[in-house]
């Protein structure tokens, strides 16, 4: 995620700086506007139902409570080398005309399953393959209390939604000379889900098993205040549907996997940046960003 980041940041001074300058026009609702933005996020989900799929079980969890897990630690936020560990929004994004920007997103939340609530067992686990919890034979509707040292489920090197949206931008106020501009955005936005999982069950225990695992559909809304048409905070909302169809539990079994359908609610605040892409001024060929 370091090395993308890069990337794009080094794609984004060079194009622009590539652009050839015509008149002061630089407004960030027009064509042409460039941004990007990184951030720190919270999230919130709904009840799910889990489903454990796997040498010997098939089981599903009913009325799954999870949360989020933010760095506790402030260190992490400003390190040069633990800032990707907490929850963060990371988006590029272009207007390609008047108040319309497509951009590009990747949204790192973290979904971790609760201990303490009573959850609903339902389905199969034969006899041996889990002598830690000892669930064994066929259920229905059996309550059950879950501990973390002998079955949980994570996602918190990350649930991560990579998604493309299609955004409305309108600039609501801009002061004399455009030294402070109010702008708000909203959109739309799908696409695949890259999960991270930890796995507990049966007495075995695997970390950051990788895999494409769904996809999710996501609606956002935001408020951004510019400043001198060139940096910006913003605070944004979003909310959506992930469809988690194939998580992978287990790195050395492909059959071994878990699927869900849960919603999602986000908050986030951003800072970021605007280029302006053949949107010059009148320095005559300066570069321009």
């Amino acid at each position: 995620m370091k090395k993308l980041l890069l990337i794009c940041l080094v794609f984004i001074g060079s194009v622009a700086q590539a652009q050839t300058p015509t008149k002061n026009n630089k407004r960030s609702t027009a064509k042409g506007a460039m941004f990007f933005y990184w951030g720190y996020n919270r999230s919130t989900y709904t009840k799910s139902n889990l489903r454990f799929i796997g040498p010997g079980y098939d089981f599903t969890l009913k009325g799954v409570v999870a949360h989020d897990r933010p760095s506790q630690d402030i260190k992490t936020y400003v390190s040069l080398t633990d800032f990707t560990v907490p929850q963060f929004n990371f988006r590029i994004g272009y207007n390609i005309k008047k108040n319309w920007a497509i951009t590009l997103g990747y949204d790192h939340m973290k979904y971790v399953l609760a201990d303490g609530p009573t959850y609903l067992l339902n389905g199969t686990i034969n006899p041996g393959v889990d002598p830690v919890t000892n669930w064994s034979g066929t259920y229905h509707d059996q309550p059950v209390v879950t501990q973390s040292n002998t079955f949980h489920y994570e996602n918190t090197n990350g649930l991560n939604y990579i998604h493309a949206d299609i955004s409305n931008v309108f600039k609501v106020y801009q002061s004399d000379k455009a030294r402070f501009a109010l702008t708000t955005l909203w959109g739309f936005g799908t696409g695949p889900i890259l999960s991270f999982n930890d796995f507990t069950f049966a007495g075995q225990k695997d970390v950051a098993t990788v895999s494409l695992s769904g996809f999710g559909v996501s609606a956002h809304a935001g408020l951004r205040a510019e400043f001198f048409r060139r940096v910006f905070v913003q605070a944004n909302l979003g909310a959506g549907f992930i469809d988690q169809v194939r998580v992978k539990t287990r790195p050395n079994d492909y059959d071994s996997h878990a699927k869900q359908v849960f919603g999602y609610s986000e908050g986030n605040i951003v800072v970021g940046a605007l280029f302006y892409l053949n949107q010059g001024d009148k320095c005559g060929g300066c570069p321009n960003w």
